[in-house]
């Protein structure tokens, strides 16, 4: 409920004050898990994903933001879950495969802010060898000029973001390959 109150909050903002511009959303499946891996580079991308995606989706996030408790309970009751950056957690991962029997995960693969397409991290791969669910690709524009890197007040701009799902994943493929692929996928958007 929390959820769909500040979606529709944040939706309405993004639509009205910075052109919010959703292309492709017919990708996305209507019912079922799946896999939305978007770039990231700015703290607005997860708002952004959220509001563009038709579906209730769950995340991922540093655990850095779980340091605060009246954030780490809101985070908490929006189905974002804290992950160590860095370190291997199998708890995470398990938490993930969890969420991914029922429901919509939404990871952004660069691991951090920034522009880089050819970093990334390979949980994108091991998420989907594992699961087999289908994987979407987003691209968020224009929230890197609105809200840059160690920003503290918004600036004026658009936002887009596309959709595409990723067709190039194959059986044979590594963690590594299937993350390359979908960071490709994301970079071609």
């Amino acid at each position: 409920m929390l959820y769909e109150i500040l979606k529709s909050i944040s939706l309405f903002i993004f639509t009205c004050f910075f052109g919010l511009r959703i292309k492709g959303k017919e990708v996305i499946p209507l019912q079922g898990p799946f896999i939305v891996a978007c770039n990231h580079v700015s703290n607005l991308d997860p708002v952004v994903l959220g509001d563009a995606c038709p579906r209730q989706l769950h995340y991922l996030a540093k655990e850095e933001l779980f340091r605060n408790k009246a954030f780490a309970w809101l985070l908490c009751n929006i189905n974002v879950f804290p992950l160590r950056r860095g370190k291997s957690d199998i708890h995470i991962m398990r938490t993930a495969l969890s969420i991914l029997k029922t429901y919509p995960l939404a990871l952004f693969p660069q691991g951090t802010r920034g522009t880089n397409y050819d970093t990334f991290k390979a949980g994108v791969g091991f998420l989907y060898r594992k699961t087999k669910v289908p994987v979407i690709a987003a691209k968020i524009y224009g929230t890197g000029a609105i809200l840059p890197k160690g920003a503290k007040f918004l600036k004026k701009g658009r936002i887009t973001i596309t959709f595409s799902r990723v067709n190039t994943i194959k059986d044979t493929d590594d963690n590594e390959q299937v993350a390359q692929k979908v960071m490709e996928t994301i970079k071609n958007l």
